[in-house]
């Protein structure tokens, strides 16, 4: 995904601080014992609030151990369960989309990295699409549809992000409690939502440089990637209302332990990204290490 789904660590009691990191490094390790090294640079933010909506409402078993980010100092991580087993596998499915998004969206020289990451990840991606047919079928499908929306240069932005909205609420289709699965189903498409809308507003200016297509900027007329201010005011509305949405579904389930780290985010921290990406802010304080880990995936090939 694209790392705008983050903690807001400062109002987080040292506890959940530290049992999100237990679960961002559960994941890390989930991911690399089922795809190897290379396949432990896709990790973010958002795959691991991927893992804590598919878990249990209790914290499972914690082991310790050093690592490639902690090579002398042992840090603690959640034990594989099922569900981390299973965003592991969405999580490789997703980044391999991402990155060849990422080599349709850029000429021959600038494609060059997503090309040489997207080549690392292929057998992990194939072995991921194996495990999970129906969820690679979902984001094919999915991308195709924004393929085809970007053809045409579609100015309907909700059109735009229904379809990666869809994409990412199909990530619930295999839990099993139908009741759970609806819940997940709501809040992970609305996540979606957000997400698709949130990173176009980030690529504004970006995009009106170059000419690629951006539906908010084609929704409001935006020609050189500067908002008005009754844009931005219409576009923020648009947010908050995927945010609320996000809220409606997950006050609908009990989610144990992981409810502080969950509230916090939904309740204050998409607000403060979506205010950084409106301002111009988030891109330079809060992107710089997801560039890093593409680079140290491409040194892994």
């Amino acid at each position: 995904m694209f790392g705008y789904v983050r903690p807001p660590l400062q109002a987080l009691p040292q506890e959940e601080k530290e049992r999100f990191r237990r679960m961002y490094c559960g994941l890390c390790h989930a991911l690399g014992r089922q795809y190897g090294q290379a396949a432990r640079f896709i990790l973010n933010y958002d795959f691991t609030y991927l893992a804590i909506l598919l878990s249990e409402p209790e914290e499972g078993p914690v082991s310790s151990a050093r690592c490639y980010a902690s090579p002398v100092h042992r840090r603690a991580y959640l034990e594989p369960t099922a569900a981390m087993e299973l965003a592991a596998d969405e999580s490789v499915i997703l980044a391999y989309w991402q990155l060849r998004d990422g080599v349709a969206d850029h000429d021959w020289f600038h494609g060059a990295k997503y090309r040489a990451a997207s080549a690392v990840l292929e057998s992990a991606y194939q072995k991921a699409a194996a495990k999970r047919p129906g969820f690679d079928e979902a984001v094919r499908t999915q991308l195709s549809r924004l393929s085809e929306l970007e053809a045409q240069r579609c100015s309907s932005m909700d059109q735009a992000a229904d379809a990666f909205a869809v994409l990412l609420g199909s990530a619930a289709g295999e839990v099993d409690d139908p009741v759970r699965r609806r819940v997940l189903e709501q809040l992970l498409y609305h996540l979606g939502r957000w997400v698709y809308l949130v990173d176009a507003a980030d690529d504004l200016k970006q995009d009106a440089a170059v000419g690629s297509y951006n539906p908010v900027a084609l929704r409001f007329g935006l020609t050189d990637g500067a908002w008005t201010a009754e844009a931005r005011r219409e576009f923020a509305l648009s947010l908050d209302h995927s945010i609320r949405m996000m809220a409606t579904a997950f006050e609908l389930w009990d989610f144990g332990v992981w409810t502080p780290v969950l509230e916090k985010t939904i309740y204050q921290g998409l607000f403060q990204v979506g205010k950084a990406v409106l301002d111009g802010t988030f891109r330079k304080s809060c992107r710089e290490d997801e560039r890093k880990k593409l680079k140290k995936v491409e040194e892994s090939k």
